[in-house]
């Protein structure tokens, strides 16, 4: 619930700080005292519309601040939420803040951390419930109707048992339409694959062939080279000239000078078998490099099968990918697709069997949930037909319209009956209101009267208030077009409504506003020939004044009827809390 509303420059409201409680607030005051400028604050903290017109003049920025402290159902849907977007911080309090400045730029914070509105509004949807006076109502909405009658109706595990077949119809159904467009285009693509299957398999293409090749390609290229290189290299070391001896034959006078030294100085022994090492290993290097002369290849001819075998491969890359391995992998998903496409009337056939079975089963499902909902939407209408008639709506008539529509690939209920269905069933919901004898049943949003709608709104927010999960309700001047007799019945049944929710309530009737359990007023100020709100919580005598001067003149007679106001409401609440 709401805990704390900190509001600063924001349209004439200078710096307002309100801390509410559970259980009915009420806020009264004169018209213009900024009753509603303190709902608009409200709304824009819970990412509603916020511009630079709301900044009091004068101010660089406005600033809204709400504190909210989480418990039952909601505290799991919020903390989900938050820690889904990895703003998780307490999981018992969440803060929001909104931040309008003179330059244009909106700041929208969750739990100190800038976040876009739409995700504010997100979470907003989930605590906060505003009515105002000219806005659609969310119970008008038609969305809203089948999710309020599921709550209600208790239809939840069913749904969610049901969900999880529809989705498995979905995935069938999707692999069912892959193969039957794959079906359709079988024997062109089949010919395709054939064809690239074919080339790929008579390259024969070898791990690692492509580097190996090109290091042959390279010696081949440059036999001569590499011939000329070798030959000198060996004349070097083991060729002599009339020039000059050979690199071996000068090693091995080496060698024979460090032995005659070694034996007259056996310190130098070391020397001499260092020189007889390098000796041999020159010799052994001799021998390799005459091998690798004589292993040099002038070939022309596997030349140019060299280079014809990269020019295959660099066009397969080119078709196939950019590497040996995509071209083998190409390979592997083409034999998969081709078995697929020669399997695919087999496999058409099993899923078609899976489908029908699927589609027998959520039928099966959809009925019960349908039969649940239509039980659960007669208690609701008997129900709020009762609410409007304690709201001297006597005549008026509430029905949940139930309906399906017919579709020949749906889910088949009887012999003769295929009907439209998705993730929710088959039922189309909308709920309709007839409030006057022979104008005949239409949609909510079609009621004219302002206390119409108003009275209309608060019964089904009694009726519906356990299936009604936001967890604070406010209701900007629900008293609209009602008079005080039915402000009594308004403020009971608002205060009922308290018993499961926070509700806060702007009015301008007495009788309603004896019901708060929190009452404050909202008064307009001048300081320093500066207009701003301000507001007093109103206890005791107070109260009583503020009531009396909602009756009439402040005088003896109205404080009287206040305080007997106050008194009746006060046996009101405790009758109910007696009848639990």
């Amino acid at each position: 619930m709401l805990i704390e509303l900190h509001i600063q420059n924001f349209a004439i409201i200078q710096s307002l700080t309100l801390s509410l409680k559970s259980g009915l607030s009420v806020f009264t005051g004169e018209t213009g005292a900024g009753k509603s400028i303190i709902l608009d604050a409200l709304e824009a903290v819970l990412g509603g519309r916020a511009d630079t017109t709301s900044i009091r003049t004068g101010a660089d920025l406005a600033l809204i601040e709400a504190s909210f402290a989480l418990s039952g159902g909601v505290k799991d849907r919020v903390n989900a939420f938050l820690e889904a977007e990895g703003l998780l911080e307490d999981p018992d309090y969440l803060s929001l803040a909104r931040e309008i400045r003179k330059e244009g730029r909106n700041t929208a914070r969750i739990n100190g951390r800038s976040v876009s509105a739409s995700l504010q509004r997100e979470l907003g949807a989930l605590l906060v419930d505003i009515h105002g006076q000219s806005e659609h109502l969310s119970l008008l909405k038609v969305r809203h109707h089948l999710e309020l009658l599921d709550r209600f109706a208790a239809t939840q595990e069913l749904l969610a048992d049901y969900r999880l077949d529809y989705q498995k119809l979905r995935t069938v159904q999707g692999e069912l339409e892959s193969l039957r467009q794959s079906e359709t285009d079988a024997e062109r693509q089949k010919d395709v694959l054939d064809y690239q299957i074919r080339e790929i398999e008579a390259a024969h293409l070898q791990d690692n062939e492509e580097e190996s090749l090109r290091l042959e390609r390279t010696r081949l290229s440059n036999a001569e080279n590499l011939s000329m290189l070798a030959q000198q290299s060996l004349l070097l070391l083991d060729e002599n000239t009339s020039e000059s001896a050979s690199v071996t034959d000068l090693l091995g006078q080496v060698v024979n000078a460090l032995s005659e030294l070694t034996r007259i100085d056996q310190n130098t022994k070391h020397l001499s078998e260092q020189a007889e090492v390098s000796l041999s290993n020159l010799s052994d290097l001799a021998l390799e490099l005459r091998d690798y002369a004589e292993s040099i290849e002038f070939n022309p001819q596997r030349l140019d099968q060299i280079e014809e075998r990269i020019d295959l491969i660099n066009r397969l890359k080119r078709k196939y990918g950019g590497s040996l391995e995509s071209i083998i992998a190409f390979q592997a998903q083409a034999l998969q697709d081709l078995e697929k496409i020669e399997s695919a009337g087999e496999q058409i056939q099993k899923l078609n069997v899976i489908e029908q079975e699927l589609m027998e089963v959520l039928a099966e499902k959809a009925l019960l949930i349908s039969n649940q909902r239509k039980a659960a939407s007669q208690i609701i209408a008997n129900n709020i037909e009762t609410q409007l008639d304690e709201l001297k709506m006597t005549h008026a008539r509430f029905v949940v319209d139930m309906k399906m529509h017919e579709h020949p690939a749906g889910l088949k209920i009887s012999d003769d009956l295929r009907v439209d269905f998705d993730a929710s069933g088959i039922d189309q919901v909308e709920f309709l209101v007839e409030t006057n004898p022979g104008e005949g049943l239409k949609p909510l949003v079609k009621i004219a009267s302002g206390g119409e709608v108003s009275r209309f709104m608060l019964a089904l927010k009694n009726v519906l208030a356990l299936a009604d999960t936001i967890p604070t309700l406010v209701f900007d001047e629900i008293d609209q077009g009602i008079g005080g007799r039915i402000g009594l019945m308004v403020g009971e049944k608002l205060w009922r409504l308290s018993n499961n929710h926070q509700v806060l309530c702007v009015t301008h009737l007495p009788q309603l506003a004896a019901y708060g359990d929190q009452h404050f007023n909202v008064t307009k100020l001048v300081h320093d020939h500066r207009t701003q709100t301000e507001i007093f919580e109103l206890t005791g005598e107070t109260r009583q004044n503020e009531l009396a001067s909602m009756l009439g003149p402040t005088n003896q007679s109205t404080l009287n009827a206040a305080n007997e106001l106050l008194e009746s409401v006060s046996q009101s609440k405790g009758k109910i809390k007696l009848q639990g």
